[in-house]
């Protein structure tokens, strides 16, 4: 059993005819908490009961960045839409974008019911069965061979496209279509008729509402109704799901950087976040910069941010990341450490926050009431 389904079912709340979910509260508490708050046993329930509590999911132009918190226990979400859920909250947007336009025939950009399933079945298969990424790999380039003297240059993006969904159709559609009960996503996606077809202009609007829900949700955990949470606290969130071995003196530098707190705000929290799931794009400016065996400043850094990402980050949130990993304090930062580091964090889903990051935090808070007297 993976790390990510062992996860999944520590936190699944409901069970039908042998068949795990979570509900919308369920996947939120999942990528959020370390355990369930409270410990219970499945709830059985039949398929007619499945389907009166997915009866209310709203169609996806009615979609927000509340859509889980709004729906909490009203909804299902199965093992493949799970593994697809963190997918969206740790992957780049235009990888999604690719996805789309090889089950896209007519290039209008829309996909149906069956092929979003195929969809999913394929991101499952990458997330859980890293080699089957290979298969698919290899399978491509059987097509490309076969096809590739028939083509001119600019079409061998379609020969790509319409292979690879030869390939992929042959062997995931069958599995994918297989008992489909009608969950959340899908209500969500298709409607209650299944026959709708969803563009990926809502797509990336679900996607986008998702990513900010979740962060809203960290970012609320800490600042308690404040518009920032301190410097130390972004780094609490930064390091967790981390396999750091010495967060403490993550923290120390922090502290020890940056005594006056200025805070940092949501949207310079989204926008760092939103730059770690390019995380590979920046390895690659970084390197067509030559910065790839040295340290780099902070602005260096910003302009990589920048090239790769389209993201400017503010001066401040900069600051304060590089006073987090510059251990050695010469305003520099090795950008192997902290894209080691930085990789780590995005394994959301897959393990819970470490019992040293929990009493960490008891040790800062501690702090901070001590130094209040």
């Amino acid at each position: 059993m993976s790390s990510y389904e062992s996860r999944f079912r520590l936190f699944s709340s409901v069970e039908c005819e042998g068949q795990l979910y979570m509900t919308p509260l369920n996947f939120i508490q999942s990528v959020t908490l370390t355990e369930p708050k409270s410990r219970r046993m499945w709830k059985s329930l039949t398929k007619k009961e499945l389907e009166k509590i997915v009866a209310d999911t709203p169609p996806v132009w009615k979609g927000s960045s509340n859509l889980f918190r709004n729906l909490r226990e009203g909804g299902i979400i199965s093992y493949t839409e799970y593994l697809f859920l963190l997918c969206i909250l740790t992957k780049p947007h235009a990888g999604f974008k690719i996805a789309f336009k090889m089950f896209d025939a007519d290039g209008n950009e829309m996909v149906d019911k069956r092929e979003f399933l195929v969809l999913e079945e394929i991101f499952r298969k990458k997330k859980d069965r890293k080699e089957v990424a290979e298969d698919v790999q290899r399978s491509d380039q059987q097509v490309l061979k076969k096809d590739c003297q028939h083509v001119e240059a600019g079409g061998m993006w379609d020969v790509l496209r319409r292979g690879t969904s030869q390939v992929l159709f042959s062997d995931l559609t069958e599995h994918a279509e297989e008992n489909t009960p009608e969950t959340t996503l899908l209500l969500h996606f298709f409607g209650k008729k299944g026959n709708a077809e969803l563009n990926f202009e809502d797509f990336y609007k679900f996607m986008d509402n998702l990513q900010t829900e979740v962060l809203e949700i960290e970012f609320l955990s800490y600042s308690k109704g404040m518009p920032t949470i301190s410097e130390e606290d972004f780094a609490h969130i930064l390091l967790r799901h981390t396999n750091v071995d010495n967060i403490a003196g993550y923290l120390e530098n922090v502290r020890h950087c940056i005594p006056d707190e200025k805070g940092i705000t949501f949207e310079e929290f989204r926008s760092f976040f939103q730059f770690l799931n390019n995380l590979e794009d920046f390895t690659i400016a970084l390197q067509m910069y030559n910065f790839a065996n040295r340290s780099i400043g902070q602005d260096e850094f910003t302009r990589a941010v920048y090239v790769a990402t389209g993201l400017t980050l503010t001066r401040h949130l900069v600051n304060t990341v590089f006073k987090i990993f510059d251990e050695d304090h010469d305003d520099k930062l090795s950008y192997k450490e902290f894209i080691s580091v930085m990789k780590d964090r995005r394994q959301r889903g897959k393990r819970g926050i470490r019992m040293e990051e929990k009493f960490t935090s008891f040790k800062s808070c501690l702090k901070k009431e001590l130094s209040k007297k």
